[in-house]
């Protein structure tokens, strides 16, 4: 009998560690250490997806975390594949982000965990500002909620029940 070895599939996504935490369980036998991990993956193009892990050691979590986050892959609207198509606010817990296009050339007007997400789901042009509560994982969803709340002009248009020339 043959054995063949698995070829390892290319990577979809590039994945990006946002934050590492170690976490306390107080049992009665002492104190139980863990690890938590928050991963973001996309592709650059539109792609982009968050998932959470938890483990004893380090790269464990992460590889949780990076198997959870694909699992939670969304696409994203991008206006000539820059940009977003039109001001939004994420919500999570006490953290909000307000995500705003901006021309050509800008750049990634944006920090900590919010850069990281935004990269990875291929906006290159954009303005943003974190508001309430910096914790990063809180931070960090709030940015995927704003980006899923993007709709392109052929969306409005059909949901109103007009054409795109008419919205433009």
């Amino acid at each position: 009998m043959e054995r063949r070895r698995r070829e390892p599939r290319p990577k979809q996504f590039d994945e990006e560690v946002i934050n590492i935490s170690r976490v306390t369980k107080v049992t009665k036998g002492g104190r139980h250490f863990r690890f938590s991990a928050l991963v973001v993956v996309g592709n650059r193009n539109g792609l982009v997806g968050l998932g959470t892990g938890k483990a004893n050691e380090v790269p464990d979590a992460i590889k949780k975390a990076v198997q959870a986050a694909t699992k939670n892959v969304v696409r994203i609207p991008l206006v000539e594949g820059r940009t977003i198509p039109h001001e939004a606010i994420g919500v999570r817990g006490a953290s909000k982000v307000l995500l705003k296009p901006a021309y050509k050339g800008t750049g990634v007007k944006a920090g900590g965990a919010v850069r990281s997400v935004l990269e990875l789901a291929g906006v290159k042009d954009v303005i943003s500002k974190s508001l309430g509560s910096k914790t990063k994982i809180n931070v960090a969803y709030a940015t995927l909620e704003a980006l899923k709340s993007q709709k392109t002009v052929e969306e409005v248009a059909k949901l109103r029940g007009k054409k795109v020339e008419e919205i433009i």
